[in-house]
Parts: C-alpha cells; structure tokens; sequence
C-alpha cells in the first residue's frame, strides 16, 4: 500500500494572522513548496457525522480573487458530488448557484465602482 503527503505550513503575524500559506505534495512534480493566498480544507468525521474545516486566507487576498476562489471551488464541489452521487440533476443546480453568486458578485461590484 502506498503513502501520499500533504504538507502544509502557514507564517502568521503578531496577532496570529496568515501573512504565508506554502504547501507541497509527497507526489507533486513541483520541487518547491507553493504558494497560495487561501485555502480550504474540509474532512468528514464519519463517527461524529460532521464537516471539519480550516478555511485560512492571507492580508493579500483580495475581494475580487476571493470570489474567484469561490466561485471555482463551488463549481468544483458540484462536479465531486455528481461524480460520487451519480446525480446530474442536483450538480447542475449547484453550478447554476454558482454561476448566480459570481454574476451577483460582478454586478455588486460595479456598482460599487460607479460611486
């Protein structure tokens, strides 16, 4: 049976916010930890019956990326639950959800550019 890692290490400031998220993979191709701005990461407790979550980004995140990040991982999420559902249907609503929170992001943004 093989292994896989996951590493990652976060820098945070005085008051105990991420200014740097690195990680790396033991089968990544990449020879260097990479960067990233945010991150999320979600396990199952199958005993307990919950989600457990780290949901960490850094002071250089902007509004306008972290609506992409959104945007991409709920894109994402529908396509992992079709693929371990089996069911089209509710996959295609929540990319319907997803692409209606991103236009509304885009819209509120505008308007906010406008004043």
């Amino acid at each position: 049976m093989a292994t896989s890692s996951i590493s990652i290490d976060v820098t945070l400031d005085k008051d105990r916010v991420p200014e740097d998220i690195r990680w790396n993979a033991t089968d990544s191709t990449a020879e260097n930890a990479r960067r990233a701005k945010a991150m999320m990461l979600a396990f199952w407790d199958g005993a307990e019956k919950t989600a457990l979550r780290i949901d960490l980004w850094t002071k250089e995140m902007m509004v306008d990326e972290m609506a992409d990040f959104f945007y991409q991982t709920l894109m994402t999420m529908a396509e992992t639950y079709q693929r371990a559902t089996q069911d089209p249907v509710l996959m295609g609503e929540m990319k319907e959800f997803a692409r209606d929170f991103y236009n509304k992001f885009r819209e509120q943004q505008m308007k906010t550019n406008k004043l």
